[in-house]
């Protein structure tokens, strides 16, 4: 159980110490008192192969929301567009039990005057980390890897990589350099429209110094999540995104949901990203391929209100890998109050959100009490920083709180 020793302390004093014997259950091949399948070790020799958490489409609430409730959700909604210049927006609202609401507002398209509609296909940028981190913990949970693996058993290469584990991946405390650099940039502008892999994108990484040693800080980045990526592909031997196709969107049904790296097969009409540059909206070229495992994903309103209940409630997972999933601690970056394990959360919400080029993405769940909240809109890098899909999250969430009496 020696893989243990450095993991454990990323997760300091704060754990139970019943949730610290489980964390070291799950990182290590240990099998004295668990089964492989049980504790994410390899299942190397095995006869039987362990079954994934059998998953279904959670069904929507029945009926709407009050009228006078809806009011105040629009109003939240469009009240966070007026203060950020939100060109367009596409929201949800579910409650058990209560009813729903979902809202198109503004425009999709400026220069076509194109209206946002509530069945339109948009990047949910980051978002896309929660379903690549749930591959990697379904894979743990069957005993197809180990989150205390070093990363130097599936990818070669990248500094440090026999000391950063799988789960340091996942929880952003790796400390290896991120591919999003200058002369990523410089390739990525000289051909604005050339289609990056996986494997190029991870090429950046590879021999680069570290930002710090592995569990010593929290730093956000794209490449812990692309190299996740890779890892899943040598794990099963598959793509990326048949692995995501097998795995999660058939078995939820999310048919509007997809791993998209090639923009032009985005169906139209669709929403235009755009960046306000002195009071003007500005539109942005989409290349989604520049983003990998780490946010290629796009997705619908209906599919997010899934995603959210999916990931939230853990319903993929087993019930102890959604507890060591929700350890969570401060970063700089994006709005949470702690991020965890490839999901976050905020005043009690789990889920994730999305940025970049444009878009901006929120998809939150409260197991409380049920409810679902999602969030898309096509204007990110406001001038305060501030995150305008999350800011909406936030208001919206304000709007149940008050009026459920939370």
């Amino acid at each position: 159980m020696g893989a243990v020793t450095k993991t454990r302390n990323v997760f300091n004093v704060a754990m139970a110490g019943g949730l610290t014997a489980l964390l070291a259950l799950l990182l290590s091949g240990c099998t004295s008192a668990s089964t492989p399948s049980e504790t994410g070790a390899s299942n190397a020799g095995s006869t039987t192969a362990p079954r994934p958490a059998e998953a279904s489409r959670p069904a929507a609430p029945e009926g709407d929301l009050p009228e006078a409730f809806q009011s105040e959700l629009q109003a939240a909604l469009e009240s966070v567009m007026a203060k950020y210049a939100v060109p367009g927006a596409a929201a949800g609202v579910w409650m058990p039990g209560e009813g729903s609401w979902t809202a198109a507002a503004g425009l999709a398209n400026i220069d076509g005057d194109i209206p946002v509609t509530t069945d339109m296909v948009w990047p949910i940028r980051s978002i896309t980390k929660s379903y690549t981190v749930t591959l990697i913990l379904q894979l743990a949970d069957e005993g197809k890897l180990s989150l205390g693996d070093t990363l130097n058993k599936y990818v070669d290469g990248v500094t440090d990589g026999d000391q950063i584990t799988v789960l340091e991946l996942a929880n952003m405390s790796s400390g290896n350099a991120d591919y999003v650099n200058a002369a990523f940039l410089a390739q990525w502008q000289a051909d604005p429209a050339r289609i990056f892999t996986l494997d190029e994108l991870n090429s950046g990484v590879l021999h680069q110094p570290a930002q710090f040693a592995p569990g010593t800080k929290y730093v956000y980045t794209n490449s812990n999540i692309n190299l996740l990526g890779a890892v899943i592909e040598k794990v099963t031997g598959e793509p990326f995104a048949q692995v995501l196709q097998e795995r999660i969107l058939n078995p939820l049904k999310q048919t509007g949901t997809s791993y998209m790296v090639d923009a032009s097969k985005w169906a139209v009409p669709h929403p235009v990203g755009y960046v306000i540059d002195d009071g003007v909206p500005q539109a942005q070229v989409e290349n989604s391929s520049i983003l990998g495992p780490a946010g290629s994903m796009f997705s619908t309103l209906e599919d997010g209100r899934v995603w959210a209940d999916t990931l939230g409630t853990g319903a993929l997972l087993k019930p102890e890998t959604q507890k060591l999933r929700e350890i969570g601690h401060k970063i700089a970056a994006p709005p949470y109050d702690l991020y965890a394990v490839g999901m976050g959360t905020t005043d009690g919400w789990w889920g994730h959100n999305g940025e970049g080029v444009g878009f901006t993405a929120a998809t939150f769940h409260d197991n409380e009490t049920g409810a679902s909240i999602v969030v898309y809109m096509n204007e990110s890098t406001v001038a305060d920083k501030s995150h305008p899909a999350d800011q909406a999250f936030r208001a919206l969430a304000a709007v149940l709180q008050n009026g459920t009496g939370k």
